[in-house]
């Protein structure tokens, strides 16, 4: 699980709050979850997975390729995602070029959903800006693989602020994590094969 957010640990999050219930959703299911919150790194611009001295990204690659389920998990700013979660996406782009033992994209075979929040109208296109990326990367996005909670437009509270909508964002939440689930483990048991050609 990646979660990311524009404060840095150990500074609480409204993200990584409405995140916490995907993650306890995963872990009833038996996923071993790891939280990264990339704003606590350094990831220099570019689009390979090692920029040089100083990149903290090709940890965050071995991680990447260790894992079959992946949750960005970001939050909206101007109806977007946040510099963060668009960086994550640019530095991706080097999984395009990698292949597995059988000549597949690496990011074969692996879910991905994604978690939004923000006190503003967005999270539709910042779910499908993330999702979109990530399927051109090669990851498969199973049906209702995210979760949001946005206040709507003008301004208004955070996530952590009020306790509006929040059982429809957790029930969203349980779902996309079951989802997850089901699909990484029906390709496990039947991967997708290398690209013909």
């Amino acid at each position: 699980m990646r979660a990311r957010t524009l404060r840095p640990t150990p500074a609480t999050s409204n993200t990584d709050q409405l995140a916490d219930v995907v993650v306890t959703a995963l872990e009833k299911q038996d996923v071993e979850v790891e939280r990264v919150r990339l704003v606590d790194l350094t990831l220099k611009p570019g689009v390979s997975s090692d920029e040089g001295t100083g990149d903290e990204r090709p940890a965050i690659h071995q991680k990447l390729l260790a894992s079959e389920i992946l949750v960005v998990a970001t939050p909206t700013w101007l109806g977007r995602p946040s510099s963060i979660a668009q960086r994550m996406l640019e530095r991706m782009d080097a999984l395009l070029s990698e292949t597995d033992d059988e000549q597949r994209p690496v990011a074969y075979n692996r879910v991905a959903g994604v978690v939004v929040t923000g006190n503003e109208d967005g999270a539709h296109h910042v779910i499908s800006e993330i999702c979109g990326g990530l399927g051109d990367i090669g990851y498969t996005i199973p049906g209702q693989a995210w979760t949001s909670w946005n206040k709507g437009p003008g301004p208004g509270p955070s996530y952590s602020k009020t306790g509006e909508r929040h059982d429809w964002s957790a029930k969203t939440a349980r779902a996309m994590a079951s989802n997850l689930v089901a699909v990484a483990r029906a390709l496990a048991a039947g991967p997708v094969p290398a690209p013909p050609g």
